[in-house]
């Protein structure tokens, strides 16, 4: 083996030590100020100019919404008093561009453990991506209308009804309410009842950037991945703050938005254990016992 300045197997010689100057008082004083002065600036940088060190990240907000697989997700947010209620509906979002009609949908097999309650896949192939269905919610604490709109998410609403017409959401509970400032929904669909359940396989995300959400929207569920919602879905019934990242595909009625208003007024069981964002288990149970869906 060889070293850079010397020959095969040698180091080269260490140099001669020179013994270091004599530093004066006054020197050594101004070195150590400084020092300090250095420090001092680095300390406030980190405390008031980099988010995630002393302080929170500016502007976090939002919820986090799961489905299947691992615990499903979408942003969160902090726990809080419950926000008021907005009385006014919030706009349907709307296309820029039209979709293709009909539109071709795929559905992907789970490849994870065995779904706790396993359905048939919707059918691959075209579908319209024009006109609604509507489906009725009957739950325990009171009947949910809802409007399905194929020109928002096609395929979403060929998954949708496909679950509702095989009676995979009879029996399923509402897991989760929030009713914190900036994300205020009841999130159901899942069969296990905690966040973790989904039909067996997962659907294509249909989300474009004029998505918003608010007061009378439907959408779905999934996890922090893209295109990994399956039975999971949420019903906005007030100021819901979130990236464009949830498919859209419905609105909820009138008589639906005042069932959710009155489970939101009586808010989450503290006695039941949430995910530490401020939602959990609504005071009101809420279990879907039959969805009854019409083209």
């Amino acid at each position: 083996m060889s070293e850079p300045g010397g020959r095969p197997g040698q180091y080269p010689p260490w140099p001669v030590p020179v013994p270091p100057k004599r530093s004066s008082a006054t020197a050594m004083v101004l070195v150590i100020g400084s020092v300090v002065v250095v420090v001092v600036m680095v300390l406030a940088f980190l405390a008031f100019g980099s988010p995630g060190f002393l302080r929170k990240p500016d502007g976090q907000a939002g919820g986090a919404f799961w489905s299947s697989s691992s615990s499903s997700s979408s942003p969160p947010v902090a726990p809080g008093p419950p926000a008021a209620i907005p009385g006014e509906r919030a706009p349907m979002p709307k296309r820029t561009r039209p979709l293709a009609d009909p539109v071709t949908c795929a559905f992907t097999p789970d490849p994870g453990p065995p779904a706790p309650k396993k359905a048939a896949l919707p059918p691959d192939g075209p579908a319209s991506s024009t006109g609604t269905a509507g489906v009725q919610l009957a739950t325990t604490a009171g009947d949910i209308g809802l409007t399905l709109d194929r020109a928002l998410a096609p395929c979403t609403v060929v998954n949708f009804l496909s679950l509702a017409r095989q009676g995979f959401y009879d029996g399923t509970s509402c897991h989760r309410l929030s009713v914190s400032t900036g994300l205020q929904m009841l999130q159901c669909g899942d069969p296990v009842g905690d966040g973790t359940g989904g039909p067996g396989y997962t659907i294509r995300d249909e989300v474009f950037p004029e998505l918003t959400y608010g007061r009378g929207i439907l959408a779905m569920a999934k996890t922090t991945a893209p295109d990994s919602g399956g039975s999971q879905f949420f019903l906005v019934f007030g100021e819901t703050n979130i990236p464009p990242e949830y498919t859209v595909f419905g609105g909820i009625d009138d008589p639906g938005l005042a069932t959710l208003d009155a489970i939101a007024r009586r808010g989450i069981d503290p006695a039941k254990p949430g995910p530490g964002d401020g939602s959990g288990p609504p005071t009101t149970p809420v279990t879907i016992t039959h969805v009854t869906a019409t083209p």
